[in-house]
Parts: structure tokens; sequence; C-alpha cells
């Protein structure tokens, strides 16, 4: 099974590369190219924060897995690229189907993705940037489920995934949500650069995965291999987060300015709330409690980012960081192996980032004077939002395993996946 599967995918490339190539690349008025300049070192940033994910998944795990978990972080470069190209883009920013998802036949392979730019996106850049950017956030969304499954998820199994969620999930998510006709944008639900659509779903996703793969076989043994790593990826992630939330301006304007201050206030207050929580309740000031704190703010801000004030860009990242640290201490008695905390981090922080824009964004938030009507259907999002993707991911992983098993064999594990997956390890 798996050789006819590694097959029937060398044959999707060849057909994705007949296809690739519908941009309309003609030259195009109307372009700012302050805008258009701007949007090209966010893209830039973006795409930098899975690497970065890579280093700060990569240093917490066992030194057996460090390679591989990397890698899976990698890998979505390449794999998110081709599906977005020929299908993906398309299926989010497509011709609306029923306000759900888009039209697979809109874009497909590009076609009419071009320099001419899109008023109903993005008036003042090129559309294929614009296209280009959204790319950034498809790649690192399952990147960002694999830190829930660790040290025990099967290469192959990991990439079929990746493609069916990229399409099936991420897609319909990101249509709803950010797309003019999407149902969850028509109804007013608010999500400045993914709270929603990367965080809750890749932490909702990390959370089915976790359900379905079972515990490790020694999860107390496995000590961070590499804090440097962490400390590194983190560093790497703050600064791509620029691009991730100031970049969601879609401009060199004010809201990519505020977007940009609220997204480093937001993680520095979280971070220096995590670390004095920690020493309040009798626990060491660890680089490791630091980062995961400064990361928790990140993915808080996100959907605010655009929407709030300086002050309550630091209240967003305080009570995020009590919330989280709250639930990574509950979740072992859960029973529910979540290697790397994923749920607890950014599945948990975005549910509070997307309350906590219903209660601050400007004119509508509830606490200025935007009533209970904007509240509830954010309310009514969340637990949408849960039930779709966390039964979406479930569903997947058990079509998967029936294609290729999902987790890998007792022996493989207790090699390590760097040898058993990869045949390579670190000396």
């Amino acid at each position: 099974m798996g050789r006819r599967l590694n097959f029937i995918f060398l044959l999707l490339f060849v057909l994705i590369a007949w296809l690739a190539g519908g941009a309309e690349l003609a030259p195009a008025e109307g372009i700012d190219s302050g805008d258009t300049a701007w949007m090209l070192v966010a893209s830039a940033f973006v795409l930098l924060m899975t690497p970065g994910l890579a280093f700060f998944y990569g240093g917490m795990v066992h030194r057996k897995h460090i390679i591989s978990t990397m890698l899976q972080s990698f890998v979505a470069l390449g794999v998110v690229s081709v599906v977005w190209v020929v299908v993906g883009f398309s299926l989010c920013f497509g011709e609306s189907v029923g306000g759900v998802v888009g039209n697979p036949m809109t874009f497909l392979a590009f076609n009419g993705v071009g320099l001419k730019p899109n008023p109903d996106f993005a008036p003042t850049i090129p559309f294929l940037l614009f296209a280009l950017f959204q790319l950034k956030f498809a790649i690192i969304t399952p990147a960002l489920i694999t830190g829930s499954l660790a040290g025990r998820l099967r290469f192959r199994s990991y990439i079929l995934f990746m493609v069916l969620f990229s399409l099936l999930i991420y897609a319909p998510l990101a249509h709803m949500t950010w797309h003019p006709d999407g149902l969850l944008r028509q109804a007013g639900v608010l999500d400045f650069a993914g709270g929603t659509v990367v965080h809750m779903s890749a932490g909702l996703a990390a959370l089915a995965g976790a359900v379905f793969l079972g515990k490790r076989q020694n999860p107390r043994e496995e000590e961070p291999a590499n804090i440097p790593f962490v400390i590194l990826g983190t560093g790497l992630l703050w600064f791509g987060w620029f691009g991730f939330n100031a970049g969601s301006a879609f401009g060199a304007n004010g809201d990519a300015v505020l977007a940009f201050a609220n997204t480093n206030l937001a993680s520095a207050t979280a971070m220096i709330a995590w670390m004095f929580y920690e020493r309040f309740m009798g626990r060491k000031m660890s680089a490791v409690g630091a980062c995961i704190g400064a990361i928790v703010g990140l993915v808080a801000i996100t959907p605010a980012a655009g929407f709030v004030t300086l002050g309550e860009s630091m209240l967003i990242g305080l009570v995020a960081a009590l919330v989280s640290n709250a639930a990574i201490r509950f979740w072992p008695q859960t029973q529910i192996d979540d290697t790397l905390d994923v749920f607890p981090s950014h599945g948990v922080g975005g549910i509070v980032g997307m309350l906590m824009t219903a209660l601050f964004a400007r004119d509508v938030g509830l606490v200025h004077g935007g009533g209970w009507g904007p509240f509830a259907v954010h309310l009514a999002a969340l637990v949408g939002v849960i039930l779709f993707t966390f039964g979406g991911a479930y569903v997947l992983f058990l079509l998967v395993n029936a294609a290729l098993p999902v987790r890998v064999t007792q022996e493989q594990e207790e090699r390590g996946l760097d040898l058993s997956q990869h045949g390579e390890s670190l000396r």
C-alpha cells in the first residue's frame, strides 16, 4: 500500500507540473509600491516562522526525535506550497459556495492569479502577492499540529494528513472567516490575522490527534533535548509574527503599525506574566516557560491585533498567559498525551484571543458599546469551530490510518523517529 501511494504522489506531481503556470503575469496598473514592498517583506517574515517552529519544537523533544520533529515542520513548506497553487488557494478564496468554501475551479492552478490587484481582497498589491502571503499561513497551520504528536507520528501518514487537513479543514475555515462572502465573516466574527483559522484549528486538530494516537511509551523519560533551540525558535517566531499580524493589514498603513505594536506588547506581557506567576507558585523562572509564555501572548493577540488599543493588548497577553499556564498544569489530569502542549497553548490561547476580541474590538466589542449581539456571535462561532475542527480532524486521522498506519510501531518509537523514519541521527 505504501509503495502504491508513493507512486500516486509522483503521478500527482507530474499532473501538477503540467497544470501550473496559469497565473496572469502581464504588468498591471493600480499597484502601490509601498504596500507591495511591505507585503513582500511580511510574506518573508511569515515564511521564517515555520523554520522557527521547527527549532521551537525540535528543542523540546527527546534527542532521538529531533530531526523527525523538525522535518515535520520544514516539509510543510514544500507540500502545502504545491497543494496551495493547484487548488488550496481557490478553496479558500475562490467564488463562495454557500459561504462555506471556495469554488475549486475559480483559481485552479493559480489561473487568474496574477499581478493585477483584486479589489475584493487587497486592492493596492498584486493578487499574486496576496495569494503568496496567505500561503504562509496555510503552511504553518499543519506544522503546528505536529507538536502534539511528536515521538509517535509516522512521517508518510503525516504528509497525507497534511494534504487532507489543508483541503478539508483549513480551507473552509479560512473561507468562512476571511472571504467577503464567508459564513463567519458575514455573521460578524472578527479574526484579524488567524486566531481562529490558524491557532484554534491547529490546537483542536492537535487535540484530536493526541486522542487518536494515545500515549507515548515513556513520556516522563523524554526531557527537552536542546533548550537553546527552544529560545532560538521563539525568537524567530516572535520576529516572524510581526509579518503575520502587521502584514494582515495588507498595506503600509496605520492598522499595520497598530498590529505591530500590539503584537510586541502582548507577547512581552505574557512572557513576564508567565515567569512571575511561576515564581509566585514556588516554581523556577525557566527558559522554556518564558518561551511558552511569549508564544501564548502572540497567539492570543493574533485575532485582535488590529482592533484593540495598546493597553488592551497587554491585558490580552496577561489573561492568556495565566489561563494557558493553568491549562498546561491541569492537562496531565486529562490523561491525554499532548507531547508539547499544543492545545493548552495554541488552542486555549486562540480561544482566549477570540473571546477577548469580542470584548475589546473597537466599535463592536462588548466593552465599547457593541452590545451582547457580537459577543454571542463569537461564542456561537467558537462552538461551531470546535465541533468542526476537532470532529473533522479526528475523522481525517481515521481515514489516513485506514490507508497508512498513523502511529509508528513500538520498536520504531523506542529506536527514535530520526532513525526509524529517516535513517538519520545526531552524531
